[in-house]
């Protein structure tokens, strides 16, 4: 079947678009059609919000909700929501939390909380004379001209904190920036930041035009390229750390607590030096991370972004934990750089992302920021405690079980069977089917 090209897609009904999908590129099979009209929410106005989340919706995607308890951060007992398909992520989170929970639990710092926003520009003029304007004429304006758009944001203690010019011409001829750091309060804040930002590249243009300071060839040198945030913040960080005495650190698989610190500490030394360790060991820690930034509304790929971006700093790739062993002490710590909100966006409409906060305290955003560091160190620090003890493979191939079994669609009976076979030993896919073949199941006919 030749597929053709439509226009007004999004002009059809939810109904319409799926018809027309299903019969240009599915063959016209209506099992599709009852697939998607299957995740649909019952209740019509809880489907229609979400579908106005997005573009062209058809259907939902639903994601597997979870809750990690027994986290004690900063002395207070958390149960913490997660979003996540992955198996084992929310039963490693539990387990730590469990863990660290008569050690002291975790304990939090708020770092930083700026922000950062460019206008980028390019100008052919003379930098001492653009260096000269800025300082003073352009950046007063600039406060002046945004006193409006920042007027509630610096009433809750936010706002615009500085604007710097800076000059990348050595990088890329004629480049200048425009860089402003913001304080968003509990708003994740980008559309403040974006419309702060558009409004200096107004201003800049204006100002520049009427100024007696530049020739008119300066002025026609002139371009305003773009202005946007980045979801780079190396200045708002937050650090979660767990520490204890050596001793302290019993571990069921038998291991003395002084070898299990050392080789601890030594998986994290080799994820500090081995980009392709530090990548896994990172994708670990963002798998309990993502999974608090999802369940609460906020953004993962901006989170993700940044968080690797952060890794690379300083020229390679590398561990996002760290972990110290001084005067019989275990410290085992993350900083990571994020921006999340509790206002704005979906948190006031998804029904999920509601609970979530709710069930977190109604959290600032600080608090937020803490939480989701908490979740990142849990999930690193069980997935090394696996890694130099049992093995990874075995407590996650036992969560993976069921996804296997699902696969072949076995009875209830088969399943608590299996989860009896596999007790003592690591599931595999080719274990599972042997077995199933062994015993004579249908599933395995299918």
């Amino acid at each position: 079947m030749k597929q053709q090209p439509i226009e007004g897609f999004s002009k059809l009904s939810k109904q319409e678009k799926i018809d027309w999908i299903v019969q240009n590129y599915l063959e016209g099979d209506q099992e599709y059609t009852a697939i998607l009209q299957q995740y649909w929410n019952a209740d019509i106005k809880l489907q229609k919000l979400h579908e106005e989340f997005s573009e062209n919706t058809i259907s939902n995607f639903y994601m597997p909700y979870g809750i990690a308890p027994n986290f004690l951060i900063n002395g207070e007992l958390k149960a913490i929501p997660m979003a996540v398909e992955e198996s084992s992520v929310v039963a490693a989170a539990s387990n730590a939390a469990k863990f660290w929970l008569d050690k002291g639990g975790f304990k939090t710092k708020i770092i930083g909380e700026n922000k950062i926003g460019h206008t980028h520009f390019t100008f052919s003029g003379e930098w001492e004379k653009l260096q000269y304007f800025f300082h003073h004429v352009l950046k007063q304006k600039l406060f002046e001209d945004t006193a409006n758009i920042t007027h509630n944001m610096r009433h809750r203690g936010g706002g615009i904190l500085e604007i710097e010019l800076v000059n990348k011409t050595a990088l890329l001829e004629d480049y200048y920036q425009l860089k402003a750091n913001f304080n968003t309060q509990d708003s994740m804040g980008a559309n403040f930041i974006n419309s702060c930002l558009e409004q200096f590249g107004s201003t800049l243009k204006r100002e520049i035009e009427a100024s007696d300071q530049f020739g008119q060839a300066d002025k026609d040198s002139l371009s305003v390229v773009m202005n946007i945030l980045s979801n780079f913040t190396p200045e708002c960080i937050v650090r979660a750390e767990v520490s204890c005495k050596i001793e302290d650190l019993k571990d069921p698989s038998g291991i003395k607590a002084e070898e299990f610190a050392w080789k601890f500490k030594q998986a994290v030394n080799i994820a500090e030096i081995e980009p392709y360790r530090a990548t896994t060991h990172n994708k670990g820690i963002m798998n309990g991370v993502d999974a608090v930034v999802m369940a609460t509304g906020n953004d993962f790929r901006a989170t993700e972004a940044c968080a690797h971006t952060y890794a690379s700093k300083d020229g390679q790739y590398t561990s996002l934990t760290h972990c110290s062993i001084e005067e019989g002490i275990f410290r085992f710590w993350i900083d990571l750089p994020i921006s999340v909100g509790v206002v704005g966006g979906l948190t006031n409409l998804h029904p999920l992302v509601k609970f979530s906060l709710a069930l977190l305290g109604k959290p600032s955003a600080k608090e937020l920021m803490s939480i989701i560091a908490v979740s990142g160190l849990a999930q690193n620090f069980a997935a090394l405690r696996s890694l130099v003890t049992t093995g990874i493979q075995k407590g996650h191939m036992k969560m993976h079980l069921f996804n296997i079994l699902n696969q072949y669609g076995v009875t209830e009976e088969e399943k608590q069977y299996f989860v009896n076979y596999f007790k003592d030993k690591t599931a595999s896919h080719h274990e599972v089917v042997t077995e199933l073949k062994r015993l004579g199941s249908k599933a395995i006919k299918n």
